[in-house]
């Protein structure tokens, strides 16, 4: 039997995107070595579970996951303020193009935790990160709960028959500009790709405000990660 404390446990996961400085690409390659020994360091210190991918799109080199668990009220601030404090020294080489962030929480839709759900704190990764902002409409929280909850379960039936796809659902209502936070792991970005195909054909995609833009990473360990700019 699973442990409710672990059940309701509620985290805060945050995704920085990440790029290099002009600055940074003029440093000799034994200081650029150094700063990234230090940063990761400092990075590590600010949250209980660091990872750090390999971005994909153009004018981003990272995209950075930290995760705390956030079970007080002050856990997100003490969060940020770590988080700002690792990369003020560094700066100069890095910049934050963008961040998304949210909390956990047990869905309103499915009684119990599903088996896809993803670990933040997690040893191993999969290959492929997904992570994308995501609001639904107006008309969406309008209607009844029943009517949502029957165009839910038809979505969370094609999610089971993709069961080696894991995903996190975070919720950052008045928080962010998004109302969620959307992030899958994968190692197959072909069939992760078939999924949100079918998934296009649901009912529920009616009800869309927004699902862009979409941010496709690649995992290594951390330091193998930094080591691709040396």
């Amino acid at each position: 039997m699973e442990n409710s404390d672990e059940i309701t446990h509620r985290t805060l996961n945050h995704y920085a995107l990440v790029a290099f400085k002009d600055a940074y690409w003029a440093l000799p390659s034994a200081e650029r070595a150094d700063f990234h020994k230090n940063w990761l360091s400092a990075l590590r210190g600010a949250a209980q579970k660091v990872d750090v991918y390999q971005a994909t799109e153009s004018g981003l080199d990272l995209l950075i996951w930290s995760a705390i668990t956030a079970d007080e009220k002050g856990d997100a601030a003490a969060f940020f303020e770590k988080f700002a404090r690792a990369n003020a020294p560094y700066r100069h080489l890095v910049e934050i193009k963008d961040s998304l962030w949210g909390f956990t929480r047990p869905s309103q839709y499915s009684k119990a935790r599903s088996k896809q759900e993803m670990d933040p704190f997690a040893e191993a990764r999969q290959p492929y990160l997904i992570v994308y902002p995501f609001s639904k409409t107006t008309e969406w929280y309008l209607m009844s709960r029943e009517a949502r909850q029957g165009m839910m379960n038809e979505h969370i039936r094609i999610g089971k028959q993709y069961e080696d796809i894991s995903q996190l659902l975070l919720y950052s209502f008045g928080l962010q500009n998004q109302e969620f936070v959307v992030v899958y792991e994968t190692d197959d970005l072909p069939r992760f790709s078939d999924l949100v195909n079918e998934l296009r054909d649901t009912e529920g995609r009616r009800y869309t405000l927004r699902d862009t833009p979409l941010h496709t990473a690649i995992h290594h360990p951390a330091e193998e990660t930094l080591a691709l700019w040396k």
